[in-house]
């Protein structure tokens, strides 16, 4: 595991928050260009800040590590919760951080903040070309969710997965 501890951001790190999400994004090869499209909503922390939960990873000196939005059923980040379920979204790790165990402290905080409001399912979608997520979502026990697969553009084709709690 990691060294890193994961609480809720604060308003002052939603810029470095925005930027740390789309370099882990660019880096994995998952979009390209900045400024349009994903990429921008990806980078815009503030929104996700002000409408879903917004957690961090941060290493002992503070530094940012890592991401993740919640957001319950109806709200503006939701996509594919329903009534009972939290759904994450945004999961990024700094490419110096991947391998630490940082990704999946978030997707265990996630988990927990589930519990915490006695939600019975976790659920996410998730980019077919992300294998690497996959492997930890379902390391941690998730499984796929294929009635809740959709297509968000026509070169997108997201994948559902959940965990019951």
């Amino acid at each position: 595991m990691t060294d890193a501890t994961v609480r809720p951001a604060r308003s002052d790190e939603v810029r470095r928050i925005g930027a740390l999400t789309v370099e882990a994004y660019r880096a994995g090869g998952y979009i390209t260009g900045s400024g349009t499209g994903y990429a921008t909503v990806l980078a815009d922390a503030d929104a996700r800040f002000r409408s879903a939960e917004l957690l961090v990873a941060v290493d002992g000196a503070g530094g940012l590590l890592g991401t993740v939005t919640l957001a319950l059923p109806g709200t503006p980040f939701a996509e594919i919760s329903r009534a009972g379920e939290l759904e994450f979204r945004m999961l990024a790790v700094t490419p110096e951080a991947r391998g630490r165990g940082v990704g999946e402290s978030l997707v265990r905080a996630a988990i927990a903040r589930a519990r915490d409001l006695a939600l019975h399912r976790v659920v996410l979608c998730s980019s077919v070309e992300m294998t690497p997520a996959h492997q930890l979502y379902e390391r941690l026990g998730f499984a796929r969710l294929p009635a809740r697969d959709w297509q968000p553009g026509p070169e997108v084709r997201l994948i559902a997965f959940a965990l019951d709690l």
